[in-house]
């Protein structure tokens, strides 16, 4: 399975640990294993409550996560990492257009995953947090219903002024940021980047 398939099943296999109808609101003082719990909860209880709604209503679902998820993800810095030497050498605009359609691909991979939620539940790993630094992991182990091998899946965590935002997620020890930057490493050598951006521009519905 490649990582950009693993990652499509992944993301929505966030079986929480606590119940689905508690939280708390989140603030730029929330910690990242507090973020993930709560988040976890809220798009959960989402997905029980409208999953009907939602199958027949994508427009719907991406408004969900663009709510729920997208404001703790720095898309920004997850494209000049993706773009890593092209990035430097891109326009501004060419920067922009980039993030926007990396952004709108990971929310429809994202959105369309969590409909196949069917109870998986996480184990949340021990979360330790170096005092002061703006870098943290949150370690967590999908736990499979079929007995299959669990899935290792954590979030790399930066703090920004807004408060703490997803940078990178592993998925069996694979780097999604990695895995990007190599598939578009090599489409952007062979066509360019404005061949890149605007096969990502039709893969999100858009016109190229």
């Amino acid at each position: 399975m490649t990582l950009t398939r693993r990652y499509a099943g992944a993301l929505i296999l966030l079986g929480c640990l606590m119940p689905a109808w508690v939280w708390a609101a989140i603030t730029p003082s929330t910690p990242p294993n507090v973020i993930v719990h709560e988040k976890t909860n809220v798009i959960l209880h989402l997905i029980e409550q409208k999953r009907a709604v939602y199958d027949h209503n994508k427009a719907a679902l991406y408004a969900m996560v663009d709510k729920e998820v997208v404001p703790y993800f720095d898309f920004r810095r997850m494209s000049r990492w993706v773009l890593a030497r092209y990035w430097r050498t891109a326009t501004p605009a060419q920067r922009a257009a980039f993030t926007t359609q990396f952004r709108d691909l990971l929310v429809r991979t994202y959105a369309t995953a969590l409909l196949s939620y069917s109870g998986q539940r996480i184990a949340y790993l021990p979360y330790r947090a170096g005092a002061g630094s703006r870098h943290a992991m949150v370690k967590t182990m999908i736990l499979e219903n079929n007995g299959s091998a669990n899935i290792p899946l954590d979030y790399m965590f930066v703090h920004k002024k807004a408060g703490w935002k997803v940078y990178d997620v592993t998925i069996d020890n694979v780097s999604l940021v990695t895995n990007y930057r190599s598939v578009y490493g090599g489409k952007i050598r062979r066509h360019g980047l404005n061949a890149l951006i605007a096969s990502l521009k039709r893969a999100n519905g858009g016109v190229s």
